[in-house]
C-alpha cells in the first residue's frame, strides 16, 4: 500500500470510530509507532483536524466530514443488515472486501448516525448451520475472472472424490441448494459445468483471455438446473 492510499485508510478508520489508538492504527496498516506519528502529522498538515485525548487516542476533530456520498440512515441500516447475510453465505474474499466497505460508509456518516449503526448492529444476529458456511476463500478471484473474461486454473475434486486440474473459463456464479456453483466451460472436458465452489481445493488465476467467444449467456444455462428460479 502507498502513502497516499495508507493516509486515506488511516482517515476512513479514524472517522468511523470516536477514538483510535496508535497502536491499533499501527496493527491495521502493519506500520511502526512512530509512522503513525508521521502520518498524523501529516494529516494534520494537510489540513485535518485531527487530535488527541489521553488513554483513548486520536479523533477527528467534530464538524470535519469527509463526505463524498452521503447516504441515508436507512440506507445505511440496510447495508448493515445485509452484513449479516454476507458472514453467513460469502466467503472470507468477500467478508473482508465487505467489512472495508462498511467501514468506508461509516465514516461518511454523521456522528449520531454512527452511533445509531453500531448500536443497531448488536442487535442483528444471524444463525447459519455450520454446513452451509464457507470456508473457502475464492469468490473474488472468480469474479474478478468473470469480469475481465480471464481464464482460471482449478483443482476440483467432485462427488465421487475424484481430483482432477482443470482450465476453464468462467461465465457466472450461482447461489442455490445453499451452496456458490461457478458455471464454466471447462476446456477439458470441452463443454459447459457446474462446479460448486466449496469443492475447489485450489485455485489461480492465468490472466490468459478467453478462447471462445460465444459462450451460452448465464441466463439460458439456468433453464437446465434442476431449482425453479
Amino acid at each position: 500500500m502507498n502513502r497516499v492510499d495508507r493516509l486515506f485508510g488511516i482517515l476512513m478508520m479514524l472517522q468511523s470510530k470516536k477514538y483510535v489508538p496508535a497502536e491499533q492504527i499501527a496493527a491495521k496498516f502493519d506500520i511502526s509507532i512512530r509512522t503513525v506519528y508521521r502520518d498524523i502529522r501529516a494529516l494534520g498538515e494537510l489540513g485535518i483536524p485531527l487530535s488527541f485525548e489521553p488513554s483513548k487516542g486520536y479523533f477527528v476533530v467534530q464538524g470535519y466530514f469527509l463526505q463524498p456520498v452521503a447516504f441515508t440512515t436507512e440506507e445505511a441500516n440496510a447495508l448493515l443488515l445485509v452484513e449479516t447475510l454476507a458472514r453467513g453465505f460469502a466467503d472470507r474474499s468477500i467478508h473482508a472486501h465487505y467489512a472495508s466497505a462498511l467501514q468506508k460508509i461509516r465514516a461518511v456518516l454523521k456522528s449520531p448516525q454512527r452511533e445509531s449503526l453500531e448500536a443497531l448492529g448488536t442487535q442483528i444476529k444471524g444463525q447459519i448451520p455450520p454446513e452451509y458456511q464457507p470456508n473457502y476463500g475464492y469468490l473474488s478471484l472468480i469474479q474478478e475472472a468473470i469480469a475481465s473474461k480471464s481464464v482460471l486454473e482449478l483443482e476440483y475434486r467432485n462427488s465421487s472424490d475424484e481430483l482432477t486440474r482443470r482450465c476453464i473459463e468462467p461465465v457466472g456464479l450461482i447461489f442455490y441448494a445453499f451452496h456458490w456453483h461457478l458455471i464454466a466451460w471447462c476446456r477439458l472436458r470441452g463443454s459447459y459445468r457446474d462446479f460448486r465452489v466449496s469443492r475447489i481445493v485450489s485455485m489461480s488465476r492465468t490472466r490468459l483471455p478467453f478462447s471462445k467467444t460465444d459462450h451460452l449467456s448465464l441466463d439460458d444455462y439456468m433453464q437446465h438446473l434442476p431449482v425453479d428460479y
